[in-house]
């Protein structure tokens, strides 16, 4: 266990928590003790959703250990079943509960309840979050599937699963309505997706579709490879993030359906934009990598092939797919970066002094600070990142969204140092008025400052953006080299301030001057 401000995944059992949010008609009872509901946070705080999570919590305390904690498990479970009437029900404990070792698996089955029960075994000291929610998924598909008759018809419309979208699933949502809209201009059948907003009788149907769409391998590979185990069902295995993996995923389904995929080929805007005069300028843009493996990996295609961006790191927290991470880092020459530790990751991008990051909520912060533009691409998201518009992050419409998305950061960078650099300028100093305006008064001076253009320069210089820190603490900076320093784009101020104090400490330089920072430029332009 390592004690941490910041986690990308919590414990398995709220991965479990994930899948039973997603469905119908499920129910989880969850040992666990008093304090361990914050998750109900997750999804009626961050996700915003208009109903609590469908679990009971034993909520046990410390009084409680002395007496009979199997007990006060099963009359929860009781309970329960007898106010929700749920078609199947969870059982499971939390990362304390399972310590004292009160076997919910038995005791729920020893009670032999009236609805299927899926006792899960999660080792919460070994696996996370995103492991619970897969093997709650399969555990659920095996038990439902076992009751089941379905099979293909074996003609008329071909019929597809969509599996993987859940609760506090990243923008999973619009995703699902992007992809359904995909299969409908195909003339393909939906029969079930699942676990969002399906029921357990819903997964019992799962067979009688003629292939699966793995949307999100962190939740649906292991019950997809169990269903092609099983009953012979074929898997498409494209994510369809990005123009090109979108119009990889429609010729993967075609086959698979033989149909004729030229009616769902879409144009989306993502290619003319990219190669526009007003995003050509990005080009070669140094992008850092980092979240669940799905969305990093497609994310460094579409920075590289479709935007022209320079992939400089990339990386993924989740373990179980570091393989396909490695291989990703392959294509692009870079080093995987596959932990669960900021800062770990922080240190990554402080080291590689990208233009733009695409991460988790985590990047955004560690970004903010460090003053790069950045884009989120992966839970865990804050509320932000659950928008009341359609805002899908797959299929051709997702391509549109990822262009916005991802270059408007560094379009508001530019501005900022176009702002910057232009300050000295009696047009744009904090003293002038606003231009549209028309004859508006100035604003006024700081105190005590007199009028003219380098009073306006000193209030601009409070207001503007902060410089970096030093990254060394050697060497001091006269005010005319200060000022030049605004005068460099802000996301990579930073590194040149760095460049020049080390510069100048190799030199013995006490006093940085503005000929220090223009020797120091032509030095490191070498």
């Amino acid at each position: 266990m390592q004690l941490t401000v910041w986690t990308y995944e919590g414990p398995p059992h709220v991965g479990a928590m994930r899948i039973a949010t997603a469905m119908e008609g499920v129910h989880y009872v969850l040992h666990a003790p008093q304090g361990d509901t914050y998750a109900d946070l997750l999804f009626t705080m961050i996700e915003r959703r208009g109903k609590r999570p469908p679990v009971t919590y034993t909520t046990f305390q410390a009084r409680d250990l002395g007496k009979d904690t199997a007990e006060l498990f099963q009359q929860a479970a009781r309970d329960a079943f007898a106010r929700f009437q749920p078609q199947a029900m969870l059982v499971g404990a939390s990362c304390t509960a399972e310590l004292i070792q009160d076997d919910p698996a038995g005791l729920a089955e020893a009670m032999r309840l009236p609805c299927p029960v899926i006792a899960l075994e999660l080792p919460s000291y070994q696996r996370k979050e995103n492991w619970g929610a897969a093997e709650t998924f399969y555990q659920l598909v095996r038990k439902m599937c076992a009751v089941s008759n379905s099979s293909p018809d074996g003609g008329g419309i071909k019929k597809a699963n969509i599996l993987g979208p859940t609760a506090l699933g990243f923008r999973h949502r619009d995703d699902v309505i992007e992809i359904r809209r995909l299969l409908d201009t195909l003339g393909i059948a939906v029969n079930v997706v699942a676990p969002l907003g399906a029921t357990p009788a819903d997964l019992a149907r799962l067979p009688a579709a003629d292939f699966n769409i793995c949307l999100y391998p962190e939740i649906a590979d292991t019950a997809c490879r169990w269903l092609e185990r099983q009953y012979g069902q074929k898997t498409v295995r494209t994510v369809p993030i990005g123009h090109a993996a979108t119009r990889d995923f429609i010729a993967e389904i075609a086959a698979l359906a033989g149909v004729d995929p030229a009616p769902a080929l879409d144009t989306s805007n993502l290619p003319w934009w990219s190669r526009s005069v007003d995003s050509t300028y990005l080009t070669g843009k140094r992008v850092f990598i980092f979240g669940d493996a799905t969305h990093a990996i497609a994310a460094a295609r579409v920075a590289q092939d479709e935007l022209g961006f320079e992939v400089v790191g990339l990386g993924c927290y989740n373990r179980e797919f570091a393989r396909d991470l490695r291989d990703a880092a392959k294509l692009y020459g870079v080093e995987p970066l596959i932990t669960d530790d900021y800062l770990a990751v922080e240190e990554a991008i402080q080291a590689l002094q990208p233009e733009l990051v695409l991460g988790t909520q985590m990047e955004r912060h560690i970004a903010k600070r460090l003053r790069i533009p950045c884009a989120v691409i992966s839970a865990p998201v804050h509320v932000q990142d659950f928008p009341a518009r359609y805002s899908p992050q797959m299929g051709f419409e997702g391509a549109n969204v990822l262009f916005d998305t991802w270059v408007h950061p560094l379009v508001m960078g530019l501005e900022e140092h176009l702002l910057t650099m232009f300050r000295d300028d009696f047009e744009f100093s904090d003293g002038a008025g606003a231009s549209h305006l028309g004859g508006s008064t100035p604003l006024p001076l700081a105190e005590g400052a007199g009028g003219g253009t380098a009073a306006a320069v000193s209030v601009a210089a409070e207001t503007g953006p902060p410089l970096s820190p030093p990254a060394s603490g050697r060497g001091t900076w006269s005010a005319e080299a200060e000022r030049e320093l605004l005068k460099i784009p802000f996301f990579v101020r930073g590194k040149a301030r760095r460049n020049t104090e080390k510069f100048a400490a190799d030199r013995n330089l006490a006093t940085i001057t503005l000929d220090t920072l223009y020797d120091a430029k032509a030095h490191h332009a070498r």
